[in-house]
């Protein structure tokens, strides 16, 4: 399932445009009927699903008793842990759970995905009375309903777009805290930050999903140096492919390397804990969005209109080169000169935008 997946995605414009037509769906003005199951697609990585919980509480506040699922790809679902509205996660690249999320006898689907058609062709083989999605190219012949997109508006903004049939508002404000952390997960990050106990400590997140977003662990290395010296450990979070970057950013400072040592709900419970968090443009930045925690956000080829943190309690680094934000349509280039736009982010200049945060933060309480 996983090279069909894969060979799907890979010619995906081409089927798009051949097979779109067959599979059209009646236009219709209004969702009529109460729903009571809902199927929510989600394929891609972290950061979309984490965007997409608000969608999901949103819906719960207006239909207190639906039953909301999920069907997303096994390297974001368990993004929805941290969501206790949903009823049922399925795994796209799962065959059997694929086939159950087709048979499921929803109300209405709504497919969350932003430009690939190969899920709005689920959408439509699920054959509910009512379904939503972006109408961002062919795929717009697959829904009742299609929805208008946007690269500049915030992302989690466009995924409440998709309830308007539904009669929620899109101009709904977010709340500040959407995200739960379960409490054996809190129970288990204890043991995990015990030589950090009673102490403010700063999260770190030094990954990316590209190596055009990551800011370099040296840097970190010589950020973490500067917070030592102001009184705060460091502890460094991500995924086994970010353990070497922990150990780099840790050697000669005070702090904790769990890169590759907690799931990906135990790194929520550890930046629920942390002062403030600093990351690059990743899925992570977005859970410490969703905890309603600061954050400090280094972007360059991403668009900072729909991915960057709003509010005062967040301070995006942005170095506005004329070549960036270079990523379009889901797709970021390979960098020509060595991704500028990251490497001219100084560490004197996000040591300083981290001290403005914590001083902020301590006013606030």
């Amino acid at each position: 399932m996983m090279k069909l997946a894969s060979f799907l995605k890979r010619y995906d414009r081409v089927l798009g445009v051949v097979m779109s037509p067959f599979f059209s769906a009646p236009l219709q003005q209004h969702a009529e009927r109460l729903p009571h199951s809902i199927l929510m697609i989600r394929p891609g990585g972290i950061g979309d699903a984490v965007l997409l919980i608000p969608t999901v509480k949103a819906l719960k506040q207006k239909f207190p008793d639906i039953r909301i699922s999920v069907l997303a790809e096994k390297r974001n679902a368990s993004a929805f842990m941290l969501c206790p509205n949903i009823c049922e996660v399925l795994h796209y690249d799962k065959p059997s759970e694929l086939l159950k999320a087709l048979k499921g006898n929803y109300d209405v689907v709504i497919d969350t995905e932003q430009w690939h058609r190969l899920s709005a062709f689920v959408t439509r083989l699920c054959k509910a009375p009512v379904s939503i999605g972006f109408a961002t190219n062919e795929r717009s012949r697959l829904f009742t309903h299609h929805i208008p997109y946007s690269h500049d508006e915030y992302e989690a903004n466009s995924f409440l777009n998709l309830l308007t049939p539904l009669g929620i508002d899109k101009n709904a404000a977010l709340p500040a805290s959407f995200l739960s952390v379960p409490e054996n997960a809190n129970q288990r990050v204890e043991e995990f930050l015990v030589d950090l106990s009673g102490k403010s400590f700063i999260a770190i997140f030094p990954g990316g999903s590209i190596p055009e977003r990551r800011w370099g662990a040296e840097r970190f290395k010589g950020l973490a140096g500067k917070l030592n010296a102001e009184g705060f450990p460091v502890a460094v979070i991500g995924g086994k492919e970010d353990a070497a970057a922990g150990e780099m950013i840790i050697a000669d400072n005070h702090g904790i390397n769990l890169a590759g040592k907690t799931s990906l709900v135990e790194t929520a419970a550890v930046i629920g804990r942390a002062a403030l968090l600093v990351s690059g443009d990743s899925g992570i930045l977005h859970i410490g969005v969703g905890l309603d925690r600061p954050t400090l956000s280094l972007f360059g080829p991403g668009i900072a209109k729909k991915w960057a943190p709003q509010g005062t309690r967040h301070i995006i680094i942005n170095k506005n080169l004329p070549c960036s934000p270079c990523t379009r349509f889901g797709y970021t280039p390979k960098c020509p000169v060595y991704t500028g736009c990251m490497g001219e982010i100084t560490v004197d200049e996000v040591f300083a935008a981290v001290k403005k945060l914590i001083k902020t933060g301590m006013a606030e309480r």
